[in-house]
């Protein structure tokens, strides 16, 4: 109890940092998104690997040289995850905040549904309703866009395939956002040096901008560790809730802050979304409560079958 009186708040704030990330990038205007995410993957490198020395955790380092599976594993989370990274910062540097929002929505049906697909896990009918509403309200979106959403669908798809990466590579997070970065950081860094030499780098035009520059390391990594510090004290389906504080945070700020527009018929196909994951999650939770139920009840069962001298030392009156 008392540890998940800690990983709430801890969880909290992760996902209400990454939220806040929205009003981050626009703070490194003019420059473009593809120099914003090479500076953000760079700067990260950096940091994760000052806290790793810090710690003293490099030992890993060279036994997962030694498993190229991993090694292949995290590079590729890495380029979905870097994509992930661009098309967000684009999208809000462009007004496109509450469609980005709508991908973090629907991201973890995406993710169920991969695990459907891959890996062969199971839905219960409530969670396919789940699914349903809110791959109604997508399409809603669409037919009144003109368009499908494809920053939401972007969004969703690219870190959904990073989570399965990172599931399979069962890495944990720091050491994985070390190898992810560190798998892109070549073509970050080279980019960014092609900039410098043809006088379009934004870095160093003044102390402050260069200090946001290099914070893109720290914003990224900070909720990560709180993240990490909840993943180990909070139950799956209290994590699952606070998920969603990540894109309501994102269009509350689209809308409210930033003013984007989205209409009655908008909000209506959003009505959709937030119906389906509001369903899809609490049909999640309570599977994980029955599963919590029965586990305790095999226990209860277990422990009435046991002698009930089980445990005594041979002697004892």
């Amino acid at each position: 109890m008392r540890r998940a009186r800690t990983g709430v708040p801890a969880g909290t704030a992760a996902y209400f940092v990454w939220g806040l990330l929205t009003l981050y990038w626009p703070l490194l205007d003019p420059a473009p998104a593809p120099a914003i995410l090479a500076h953000r993957i760079v700067w990260s490198l950096v940091f994760v690997a000052v806290v790793l020395a810090i710690q003293r955790d490099l030992g890993w380092v060279r036994a997962i040289r030694r498993q190229p599976r991993v090694l292949a594993l995290l590079a590729g989370a890495g380029c979905f995850v870097g994509v992930n990274w661009g098309l967000y910062i684009w999208a809000v540097n462009n007004g496109r905040v509450i469609e980005a929002a709508l991908g973090y929505y629907i991201n973890p049906l995406f993710t169920a549904l991969l695990g459907l697909a891959v890996l062969r896990e199971r839905m219960a009918i409530a969670q396919w309703i789940g699914v349903a509403l809110a791959a109604t309200g997508v399409v809603w979106l669409g037919i009144d866009a003109g368009r499908p959403p494809w920053v939401a669908i972007g969004l969703a798809a690219t870190f959904g395939v990073y989570g399965l990466f990172h599931k399979w590579a069962a890495v944990p997070s720091w050491r994985a956002l070390a190898v992810e970065t560190a798998a892109l950081a070549v073509p970050a860094a080279g980019y960014l040096a092609f900039l410098s030499a043809t006088g379009r780098s934004h870095f160093g035009g003044s102390p402050v901008r260069s200090v946001l520059f290099v914070g893109a390391g720290l914003v990224t990594a900070l909720p990560l560790v709180l993240f990490g510090f909840a993943a180990v004290r909070t139950p799956l389906t209290v994590l699952g809730m606070l998920q969603f504080l990540l894109p309501t945070t994102q269009f509350v700020i689209g809308y409210f802050g930033l003013h984007e527009s989205i209409g009655a018929v908008g909000l209506g196909a959003y009505c959709l979304v937030w119906a389906g994951a509001a369903f899809f999650l609490a049909a999640y939770a309570w599977r994980q409560t029955r599963a919590e139920d029965r586990r305790a009840s095999d226990h209860v069962d277990r422990a009435r079958d046991e002698p009930d001298d089980v445990g005594i030392p041979a002697g004892t009156p």
